[in-house]
């Protein structure tokens, strides 16, 4: 695979993740499973995203990071402030911790 259509392949998997539809009612796993395992990993080992996990630089941020990350963005990493409301994020940052501490 030559490395243009790879890029290619990476922004569209991110739009297609930015315009996806997260039901009111989704639990933290929903959200995650559906917004982030494909590029953190199912079990937040990372893959093209880092690992979210724990002995990652991320289980030592604070959820506040967590939460401001997802909304804005960082790096090749999207904002999702336009897929998920306040209660969501919450959500995912109370997941991601969940599954971190396991």
């Amino acid at each position: 695979m030559n490395v243009r259509f790879g890029a290619l392949m990476i922004a569209v998997g991110f739009l297609a993740t930015c315009t996806t539809e997260i039901p009111g009612d989704a639990t933290g796993e929903q959200i995650y499973l559906q917004l982030c395992a494909r590029c953190h990993g199912e079990e937040l080992e990372g893959r093209v995203g880092p690992a979210l996990g724990s002995g990652s630089n991320s289980a030592g941020q604070p959820d506040e990071f967590l939460a401001f990350t997802i909304e804005n963005g960082r790096g090749r990493m999207p904002s999702f402030s336009t897929v998920l409301d306040e209660d969501q994020i919450d959500l995912l940052v109370a997941y991601i911790r969940e599954v971190g501490a396991r």
